[in-house]
């Protein structure tokens, strides 16, 4: 897959990009990523991206000529995806994740900055995401959290395939608890089941605490697992 960013803080990516199985993913390129800085298109001498909104305002706005340059400036593969990192968007989840990993060949990110970006950039992008109903100094962030959710679901970048089969949301529940040596630890025990070595009671046991860890911790989610678990009986 191939991963453009288009920002002006592309050293915001370096250490990230090379680290744990995100980094080890760009190197055996079941990944690549591309950053391109928008004042390398900026249209005066000074290389200024940003001026003050039409109507009066606080803040700055990041203007339209430098970020349409840059995204037209690269090579487009067969299916692209334009997207803009801001609030307004559509909040990014798992589902999400597994849509931009298997449904695209190139996803194109775009980092707003200061109090947000020219209305018009919106002509360009496909989708706009959001990492939640809070606000951040950057859209590098949110870019960062993407390209990690993203690349960890490309074939190869995780070891063992049924591991990511049984994590929070991919079921729509949390995931269940999980322990490892010492079973004991400060009093505290590894619960018995498992260390029984009983495989059918432990996966009943870790079944029946991912309901109750989503029902007691996030009831947004069990209320969407039991309408989908209550229209598939």
């Amino acid at each position: 897959m191939q991963i453009d960013v288009i920002t002006l803080f592309p050293d915001f990516f370096t250490s990230p990009l090379q680290e744990g199985l995100l980094g080890r993913a760009l190197v055996k390129e079941i990944a690549r990523v591309n950053l391109v800085n928008p004042r390398r298109f900026a249209l005066d001498k000074h290389h200024r991206v940003d001026d003050e909104p039409y109507g009066g305002g606080v803040g700055m706005l990041l203007k339209p000529e430098p970020i349409f340059s840059a995204v037209e400036s690269l090579s487009v593969l067969a299916k692209p995806n334009i997207i803009l990192l801001t609030p307004q968007g559509q909040p990014l989840n798992q589902p999400l994740l597994r849509k931009l990993s298997t449904e695209y060949d190139q996803l194109v990110l775009i980092c707003g900055h200061y109090e947000g970006v020219d209305d018009r950039i919106r002509h360009l992008v496909d989708q706009e995401i959001s990492l939640g109903d809070f606000v951040l100094t950057c859209g590098e962030i949110p870019a960062l959290a993407l390209i990690n959710g993203v690349v960890r679901l490309l074939p190869g970048t995780v070891g063992k395939i049924e591991s990511l089969k049984s994590e929070s949301f991919e079921a729509g529940l949390l995931d269940y608890p999980q322990y490892t040596r010492p079973s004991t630890f400060r009093g505290f025990e590894v619960p018995e089941v498992l260390r029984s070595g009983n495989h059918q009671a432990i996966e009943k046991w870790r079944y029946q605490q991912q309901l109750k860890r989503t029902q007691e911790r996030r009831s947004d989610l069990w209320e969407k697992w039991l309408k989908s678990f209550q229209s598939n009986k």
